[in-house]
Order: structure tokens, then C-alpha cells, then sequence
């Protein structure tokens, strides 16, 4: 059974800086891209990072770029999304995902979700003073 757990969130002031981890078990990890989609109270899921299998590639959506790094630990299994100046708008739930890199789609259709099949539970994001 594929498992993704994120964690990392809570509060944190304007300006200020964040790391979320993902944790994944049941796949062999190498193989697997991962991505990060955030989605914020009445608004549509969007893409945040995505890192290829090889982490060779790696992607940011619009609105984090350049205030984020995505990486990952393929010996502890784990990738790691470290944010730096949040803004108010980077308030969201953050959602960790995967897709086969090798046989599947993997981060090709980033800053779209729809090549992510497993998912995991969201950890919320708040910015505010």
C-alpha cells in the first residue's frame, strides 16, 4: 500500500520560513516523483513543486518560485519543501503527492495534479501576523 504522510505545517508570521516533509513507504522510492499542491479555503488545488525521480527535474509553480526548494533523501524516503517569505496567500493545506517517474507520467504535467495518483492527508499552512 502506497502511503504518503506530510508534515511541517502549522503557523508561522509574514516573512517568515517553513520546511514540510513527505514521507513515503510502499513504493520504491527512486522510481517515484513527487509533488506538492497546496489548496487554499475556496479555491481550486494548485501546483507547488513537483521533483523528478531522479531529482535530476525539478519544477515550481508561478507563485513560489524563487522562494522555494524542493529536494529529496532517497535513503530515508522523504522530500523536503523548504519556503522562505510567506505571504498571507501561501495559507493553504499542503498536499504531498506521487507518480510513477519510470513507467507513469511522473511531474510531466506539473503545475497540473492529474498525473499524481497516490496521495496523501494534507498539513495546513498558515501565515498571519
Amino acid at each position: 500500500e502506497v502511503q504518503l504522510q506530510a508534515s511541517g505545517g502549522g503557523m508561522v508570521q509574514p516573512g517568515g520560513s517553513l520546511t514540510l516533509s513527505c514521507a513515503v513507504s510502499g513504493v520504491t522510492f527512486d522510481e517515484y516523483a513527487i509533488g506538492w499542491f497546496r489548496q487554499a479555503p475556496g479555491k481550486e488545488r494548485d501546483g507547488v513543486s513537483c521533483i523528478s525521480h531522479s531529482g535530476m527535474s525539478t519544477y515550481y509553480g508561478n507563485a513560489v518560485k524563487g522562494r522555494s526548494t524542493i529536494s529529496r533523501d532517497d535513503y530515508k524516503n522523504t522530500v523536503t519543501l523548504q519556503m522562505s517569505n510567506l505571504e498571507p496567500e501561501d495559507t493553504a493545506v499542503y498536499y504531498c503527492a506521487a507518480d510513477d517517474g519510470v513507467l507513469g507520467r511522473g511531474c510531466s504535467t506539473f503545475p497540473r495534479d492529474s498525473a499524481m495518483k497516490h496521495w496523501g492527508k494534507g498539513t495546513l499552512v498558515t501565515v498571519s501576523s
